[in-house]
């Protein structure tokens, strides 16, 4: 009963997410430094998609990119929350042609510095050539919030919420949110459409006073 009540209070309160002038702010300040571009490419594929931060340093080259090095247009998840076998389960993700020209990029910046591409590389690597951890995804992340003048400290997980609610916002539709989210429930989307603060201040600027 407890466990009931504190997931039925969860959904009743929005979750943290990135403002659209917080996404707009580490979207510029990792694109305008050479070192931030692999951060760059991480932090939109995460806005564009969706993804979890685990998910994201699960891809490999060969995950997201055909034979002849051309971004996909749709990319079936190998690592991904919960089981293949969950019904409705679906785990592949739909990339925009914006994210795509991003990776393709992407893939000819990784060709010049000398990471490897091939199918079974990593996608995002330190420094050092390994598969970029946890760790030092979660340092990064909370680096360029810095860099970028925010206010508040997020979680990387406060980027899937704001790519999910971004679809909310625009569609109205909670299934196709449920579909982009990859929720099994459609319970559990419930929770991207409260009014974020900023349709609470364009709603309260409109008002006659």
């Amino acid at each position: 009963m407890y466990a009931m009540a504190t997931y039925l209070e969860s959904i009743r309160r929005p979750p943290r997410s990135l403002t659209d002038r917080e996404q707009a702010a580490l979207l510029r300040v990792t694109g305008e430094r050479f070192a931030g571009y692999r951060d760059h490419l991480l932090f939109s594929m995460a806005l564009g998609t969706g993804l979890r931060a685990h998910e994201l340093l699960a891809l490999n080259v060969g995950d997201v990119f055909d034979d002849r090095a051309d971004p996909r247009r749709r990319v079936l998840l190998q690592v991904f929350k919960g089981h293949a076998t969950h019904a409705g389960a679906q785990q592949d993700v739909v990339f925009s042609n914006t994210l795509r020209l991003k990776l393709q990029k992407f893939h000819t910046w990784k060709v010049a510095q000398h990471q490897s591409v091939d199918a079974t590389a990593p996608l995002f690597v330190s420094q050092r050539r390994q598969r970029l951890s946890l760790r030092q995804l979660r340092h990064s992340f909370a680096k360029w919030q810095q860099r970028a003048g925010f206010e508040r400290h997020l979680s990387f997980h406060s980027l899937r919420h704001a790519a999910c609610g971004a679809v909310y916002a625009r569609s109205r539709d909670l299934r196709l949110t449920q579909r982009f989210a990859r929720h099994r429930s459609v319970v559990t989307t419930m929770v991207y459409t409260h009014p974020s603060d900023e349709e609470l201040i364009r709603a309260v600027e409109q008002l006659r006073c």
